[in-house]
């Protein structure tokens, strides 16, 4: 019996030895395959084998058929879930994502079909031997994004294999091949067919991962950031037919730590220069969560208000401090400055002011509440919540401190 797995990989290698035990073909495919030969943990593991997706769930009782027309079935194991699909062959792609049929075949057609040739390599675990049909390995040495074939061919099939493509280089710190990324720069315009909630999974994989900053120097540079989103970064693009290392996206974007960051701020770097308005219409086009949304546009909106610290009263400092977003606030503030040369006086300016702020008077209950008004006979209607506003303002601004005070200011205001 074999022991429980307690990693992902040995789920998959336990996966593969039932199959093969059952007389298959079985084998690791994909990228892991490739993260494990550039000595990286891998993020989740694929199996590529001859059993047929029914057989599988024969052999695996508990697994699901994920990818019917593809031939993927998900097994789990101990809470580890893995990939297992067939080797096959691809149609035509008539959508520009999906191929229209799949034809179950041999392990080097399925290599064939994948997009780049470091995805295409496959390993024998039980064998400890790396399987190379599409010169992978040599890529993998020479740090190049090479397509498998033809690269007009294999993005005409799947668009958004460009912008796989430049998340990959970023991530590994490798180059697109020449011809590649002449194909990518012909195709860009294609993207426009591709879903913005497809296209955004891939932005924002981009964009969050410590190595931002080149991922959008190559989406400048071969073009793609102009077909991203309508309206996205008009300012950018029309600066920038070639690419331009000095940028303030790019120095912001450079300024950022080497470590993955919240995607509301990732968007935020890119679109504050241009203000509120352009920033729903952004994400708007990228059909973004009404969360994301609302964090990005909070972002883009109050940045303003810190980039002029010193007007900035205590009672509107506190309600920024009061939002969760106010760490990436913070943040957007100091790769702002960074990008601007105005480093970092101010930045400390705000800081030092929120330090000195205590964490219970960042948004203390109001002195007064809307029964408090009803009762000294304020009627209902606007000027009812001017004046709770005007009276919470005075609060946080320390100007008064008790439900005394705030009872006369209520006076005083209702009399006016």
């Amino acid at each position: 019996m074999n022991p429980k797995p307690h990693t992902a990989g040995q789920a998959a290698l336990q996966i593969v030895k039932k199959l093969r035990s059952d007389g298959h073909v079985a084998l690791l495919a994909g990228g892991c395959v490739r993260d494990m030969l550039l000595d990286r943990t891998p993020k989740d593991y694929d199996v590529a084998t001859d059993a047929k997706p029914a057989r599988v769930q024969e052999l695996f009782p508990r697994a699901r058929l994920v990818g019917a027309k593809f031939g993927v079935v998900l097994v789990r194991k101990s809470g580890f879930d893995t990939e297992v699909a067939t080797f096959r062959s691809d149609g035509p792609y008539s959508d520009g994502r999906h191929p229209d049929a799949v034809t179950f075949g041999t392990e080097i057609e399925d290599a064939r079909r994948r997009d780049f040739t470091i995805n295409g390599l496959f390993f024998d675990p039980l064998d400890d031997r790396v399987i190379d049909y599409v010169g992978g390995r040599d890529d993998l040495a020479a740090a190049v994004i090479r397509t498998i074939g033809d690269p007009d061919h294999r993005f005409s099939e799947d668009h958004l294999r460009m912008l796989r493509a430049v998340r990959l280089a970023a991530r590994l710190g490798f180059t697109i091949e020449p011809q590649t990324a002449n194909a990518i720069e012909r195709l860009a315009p294609n993207l426009k067919v591709i879903s913005a909630e497809r296209i955004w999974r891939e932005l924002e994989e981009i964009l969050t991962a410590p190595t931002r900053a080149a991922g959008w120097s190559l989406l400048v540079q071969l073009g793609l950031c102009d077909h991203l989103a309508t309206g996205l970064l008009v300012r950018e693009s029309l600066l920038a037919p070639t690419l331009r290392p000095d940028s303030a996206i790019q120095r912001r974007l450079t300024a950022l730590p080497a470590s993955p960051i919240d995607p509301a701020l990732a968007l935020a770097v890119l679109l504050c220069d241009g203000g509120v308005a352009a920033a729903k219409d952004v994400c708007r086009a990228l059909r973004l969560s009404n969360r994301l949304t609302q964090a990005v546009v909070w972002l883009v909106g109050s940045l303003p208000m810190l980039r002029t610290e010193s007007d900035l009263e205590l009672a509107d400092l506190k309600i920024l401090m009061a939002e969760p977003n106010w760490p990436q606030l913070v943040e957007l503030l100091r790769v702002d400055l960074i990008a601007t040369a105005a480093y970092p006086a101010p930045y400390e300016y705000v800081c030092r002011r929120a330090e000195a702020i205590d964490s219970a008077d960042v948004a203390p209950p109001p002195l007064l509440s809307g029964d408090d008004l009803a009762a000294m006979g304020m009627p209902p209607g606007p000027r009812f919540g001017e004046i709770l506003n005007t009276i919470y303002r005075a609060q946080l601004n320390t100007k008064i401190t008790t439900r005394d005070e705030a009872n006369i200011m209520a006076g005083e205001l209702m009399m006016s």
